[in-house]
């Protein structure tokens, strides 16, 4: 079984797609509440939301995609929200693992992910060894995770290090700090989606995002679809990027 093809839009420009494109996957609630639904029937439609845009990227040959699927924060929901997204996420990786295999997706979990149930642990740590191989799109699931704490988190580790010697504090450079965050060896976001009308970062990929381009959409997280996905990438072309630098 594989993804069904999408149309590519002609004026898209294949030579000049972002290379890491990350999406806060926002407004489930929001579009449950407008169709007079409960909030997880809006988790479980941006679920089905996920899968088309995962599709999308796979005949983009789009290199990397981040989305952000539960953040440290979101545990102040009410338990019976937060159970209903656990067991959201057990069944989409169990669900889905075999055909992102198939079509050559390598899955990554980022976050303190080793922290969230241990039936969820245990399929994560199935879903890794199962793509851990494949060369194709790599899906980043971002579970448990604040980009505050991962910054902290590196922090601890380079003074261990710097403590048991194994490096010193002369040593420690951009390059070297980007190894202990969750994203080492991979390209930082060219492009940052959020959907749902919120014009902000939430904590999310903060070290990551220094000089990633922004888009924001209205359109609730449910309802976005790949002709959304192609909207923000041509405005992605539109753009200068100079990286602090001036144009040449």
């Amino acid at each position: 079984m594989e993804y069904k093809k999408v149309t590519i839009a002609s004026e898209i420009n294949a030579q000049n797609l972002p290379k890491h494109i990350a999406i806060i996957m926002d407004g489930n609630g929001r579009w449950a509440k407008k169709k007079g639904l409960p909030r997880i029937a809006g988790h479980w439609a941006g679920a089905e939301a996920l899968r088309d845009i995962v599709r999308t990227c796979c005949d983009l040959n789009i290199q990397v995609l981040s989305v952000f699927a539960f953040s440290s924060e979101n545990w102040k929901r009410p338990a019976q929200e937060v159970n209903a997204i656990m067991n959201l996420l057990l069944y989409y990786l169990k669900k889905e693992v075999d055909l992102l295999h198939e079509n050559n997706v390598k899955i990554n979990v980022l976050g303190a992910w080793e922290e969230l149930p241990q039936r969820i642990v245990e399929q994560i740590k199935y879903s890794l060894k199962q793509t851990k191989n494949n060369t194709g799109l790599v899906l980043n699931i971002v579970l448990n995770y604040g980009g505050r704490q991962e910054i902290l988190s590196a922090c601890k580790k380079i003074c261990a290090d710097v403590l048991e010697g194994k490096i010193s504090q002369d040593d420690i450079s951009e390059e070297i700090f980007k190894n202990y965050l969750y994203t080492q060896n991979l390209p930082d976001p060219d492009l940052l989606i959020r959907p749902s009308g919120e014009i902000r970062i939430s904590n999310f990929l903060l070290w990551q995002i220094a000089y990633t381009e922004l888009w924001f959409t209205n359109i609730y997280w449910p309802e976005f679809k790949p002709e959304n996905l192609m909207e923000a990438i041509r405005d992605f072309q539109k753009r200068e990027r100079r990286f602090g630098g001036l144009k040449k």
